[in-house]
């Protein structure tokens, strides 16, 4: 007999289907359940997992759940069983952990095979080999498909009861950063209703993904919500521009040493200005009392986050301006004068680390995992060399041929072989409409001994650039070649990945329009 699940809702009824819904058309925000996570959840309870037993953190669902997977029986829950106990970690927490990456990164049932290549996949997942067809057998045998047909009706209360709350947040950080997200872009943001994963908030990033999930019957936590969505529009804008971003680097290193500094930022010196950035928009958007804003802008000191003052500072400047924050990223950058805030750094006693179970407590509200993008290495660690580097971008951005060339060949002489400054003079060459020059420099950064191996958008953009020249001949094969080349480029930024995408669709459009 099938158990009940929650007061007033038969599991015996199938949920009608329901439509899909986003906060907004121009987002690719989702607020939704998930089969994949589901069926990961119930298997993981199946095998044996106990997680936080404590009464206190078990809703009447989870544990009904809970009891009726310990009951199944069958030779594919053996074998879940058996796989479980090979791979059983001592931390319940990681444990848990491991599952929720697989449940995120697993395509549609019943096969659940991971929707990203080998190479993307987080550690995490690449330790679970083969159960994807542990899960397949144990879903088509104890048919877990029309179980999550049954428990529609939890996941679609939830899910309508956060929608509205989530929109609200989404308006407010894309209206403030004057984003207007591409509905066809290939960088997404999910918030997946999951009872089952428990009342811990869990956040994920890998590759241009971001998820949150969030076990449903409290409050929305906006805090977390906000905090991860701003990731979601601010993380590709330090790598984006990080030959302007590496020249406040010695502030990174003051604040590195802080010993509350989240240690996966302690040596990711993009992923800590990211985060810095992030916490100086939200105290933008906060409703707090001047008060409130100092007692936040010390803590962010005392903990390692030494960015977010100024930063916070230059926000005032960017909210009289008009362009979006994409566009003004760099001179807000460029703003921050580390002749002020050195002395500023240096001056600063960081705080003491917190406690071990003052740590735990924390964890037990939000779990945050960040996957490390790559990063360029080609940029030298020169400061006139950067900042020829970064006149020359400014010149590019100004449709100044002549002075861009003039600071990439500066640095030229100095290093003859410099990514970056070679392709500057690409996009010289494009200004130009010097094709040849043009071919001849995008060649150089996609093939042979100087190729730009090192700097994903550089060697991203390269091929594109090829490419559309290519086309341009008329030699239509080796475009095309060109254009896929740029889309498996790892760590690619996604307008160079959509740029390819289009020219690949364009040649064939071409194709199909020139056949007889």
């Amino acid at each position: 007999m099938l158990l009940g699940v929650c007061a007033g809702v038969c599991l015996a009824q199938v949920a009608p289907p329901r439509e899909r819904r986003t906060p907004a058309p121009v987002t690719r925000v989702t607020v939704d359940g998930s089969e994949a996570m589901f069926a990961t959840m119930v298997a993981l309870y199946a095998a044996g997992y106990e997680g936080d037993v404590s009464a206190d953190h078990w809703t009447t669902f989870r544990a009904q759940i809970r009891e009726r997977a310990r009951q199944q029986k069958g030779p594919a829950v053996d074998a879940l069983r058996e796989y479980y106990a090979k791979h059983q970690l001592r931390d319940s927490a990681a444990m848990l952990s491991h599952y929720v990456w697989f449940g995120l990164v697993a395509g549609r049932a019943p096969k659940f095979e991971p929707v990203l290549s080998r190479e993307q996949l987080p550690p995490e997942v690449l330790v679970l080999e083969g159960f994807s067809e542990i899960l397949s057998a144990y879903y088509k045998e104890q048919n877990i498909g029309k179980l999550w047909l049954e428990v529609q009706p939890v996941y679609n209360r939830e899910i309508e009861r956060l929608h509205d709350q989530v929109a609200q947040v989404v308006f407010v950080a894309t209206t403030y950063l004057r984003e207007v997200v591409d509905p066809a872009q290939l960088r997404s943001f999910t918030i997946i209703v999951e009872p089952l994963v428990g009342r811990i908030t869990n956040v994920r990033n890998y590759v241009d993904h971001y998820a949150i999930i969030l076990s449903g019957g409290d409050e929305l936590p906006v805090d977390v919500v906000r905090h991860a969505y701003l990731h979601f529009l601010l993380d590709p804008l330090p790598l984006m521009y990080s030959h302007v971003v590496i020249l406040k680097r010695p502030l990174f290193e003051a604040g590195a040493k802080a010993p509350r500094l989240a240690d996966d930022l302690k040596d990711d010196y993009f992923a800590w200005f990211s985060e810095c950035t992030v916490r100086a928009v939200e105290l933008k958007l906060k409703r707090i009392s001047p008060s409130e804003r100092d007692a936040a802008l010390n803590a962010n000191d005392a903990d390692g986050y030494v960015l977010v003052r100024p930063i916070y500072r230059e926000l005032t400047k960017y909210g009289q301006s008009e362009p979006s924050m994409k566009l003004y990223f760099p001179d807000l950058v460029r703003a921050i004068d580390l002749k002020v805030e050195q002395p500023r750094v240096a001056s600063i006693t960081f705080a003491e680390a917190l406690p071990e179970e003052r740590q735990a407590e924390e964890l037990s509200n939000e779990e945050v995992a960040r996957r490390k993008r790559p990063v360029p290495t080609t940029i030298p660690n020169d400061q006139d060399a950067i900042a020829a580097l970064t006149e020359g971008e400014r010149r590019l951005a100004e449709k100044n041929p002549r002075a861009a060339e003039i600071s990439f060949r500066r640095v030229l002489a100095k290093y003859p072989d410099q990514i970056r400054a070679w392709y500057g003079m690409g996009m010289v060459a494009i200004l130009d409409h010097d094709a040849v020059r043009a071919k001849e420099v995008f060649g150089r950064l996609t093939v042979g001994e100087h190729a730009a191996s090192a700097d994903p958008m550089v060697m991203a953009w390269s091929h594109v650039y090829l490419a559309r020249i290519l086309e341009d001949e008329g030699q239509v094969e080796s475009a095309k070649a060109e254009y896929q080349a740029a889309i498996t480029v790892q760590g690619a930024p996604t307008q160079a990945q959509q740029a390819a995408q289009k020219g690949l669709g364009d040649l064939d459009l071409r194709k199909t329009t020139n056949r007889p």
